[in-house]
């Protein structure tokens, strides 16, 4: 991957993720509104609220804050251009962990009960996720012989074809990357769950904003690992792997609304033993063929 394209893949990605992810998110309130009887909000409605808290006084206890979930957006912006230039999947989760463990420590620096709580809870949430998403890389790297997203056009068929066990790990896991029910430990964007909202419970204003956005891109990277499963040379290629993402995203909101939280023992339990039968079986058969 050329400097070029990673800069022209971080500029579009910076782009084109917020408005796409705005509007995953619009979506994701209204249909979880219709499943729970009720009209719910306008599709623009994350919008309105990024926009409103763009407009707010900041109050925060350090200035620490600000900067450190500014520059995990900017490693999320980073993580999105690296995969949607057609570079290193493995260089892109990388940069996303990166970019969790600065909201981590942003969320450390307020000095909060609350928010370290909810800290301590994402951390233990990277602990679950982080294995299968390697898993994954290296299950990529044993079909295409690459870890550069860009290679997945050249075959002949998509990888979910040899790599389906990967896939259904990362679907599990991906529950966990979104804070989705049942996994939304450390915080929730359903006002029912909790009183405060956990990591975010001292982040105002236009740091609140910058987190809502960063939250918008991590959401239309992570469909795009699950559509990289789907592409191949055939000229129908991305069409499938964008309907095979939207599919994994209704399928989440579907949990989202029908599962009631677990303890964090039986996430980072569960995701663990997901990543040995799962991802661990589909390293060692593709390895051995």
């Amino acid at each position: 991957m050329s400097a070029m394209a990673f800069l022209a893949g971080c500029v579009g990605f910076a782009v084109c993720a917020p408005v796409l992810g705005c509007l995953l998110a619009g979506v994701d309130r209204k249909v979880s509104a219709r499943m729970q009887g009720r009209v719910g909000p306008p599709i623009l409605q994350p919008y309105y609220d990024v926009r409103k808290l763009f407009g707010k006084e900041r109050a925060a206890l350090n200035s620490s804050e600000g900067v450190l979930v500014g520059a995990a957006l900017l490693f999320a912006v980073v993580s999105g251009g690296v995969f949607f230039s057609g570079g290193d999947v493995l260089l892109s989760i990388f940069a996303i962990a990166l970019s969790g463990l600065l909201f981590v420590m942003a969320a450390y620096s307020s000095r909060s009960p609350y928010a370290e709580v909810g800290a301590a809870r994402e951390c233990l949430q990277v602990l679950a996720y982080e294995p299968m998403l390697i898993l994954m890389a290296v299950t990529f790297y044993l079909v295409t012989g690459s870890f550069d997203v860009s290679d997945a056009f050249v075959l002949d068929v998509p990888a979910v074809a040899f790599a389906w066990p990967a896939l259904l790990g990362l679907l599990f896991v991906l529950t966990i990357k979104l804070r989705k029910s049942p996994f939304d430990l450390s915080m929730s964007h359903h006002a029912h769950q909790e009183i405060v909202r956990g990591v975010t419970t001292e982040m105002s204003g236009r740091t609140l904003a910058l987190v809502e956005i960063m939250h918008w891109c991590e959401s239309v990277l992570f469909l795009g690992w699950v559509g990289l499963f789907f592409l191949w040379s055939g000229p129908a290629s991305v069409a499938v792997a964008v309907v095979a993402a939207l599919a994994a995203y209704a399928l989440e909101i579907a949990i989202d609304n029908n599962a009631a939280r677990v303890k964090w023992q039986a996430m980072v339990a569960g995701a663990w033993v997901v990543a040995l039968v799962l991802g661990g079986a589909n390293v060692a058969a593709l390895a051995l063929s």
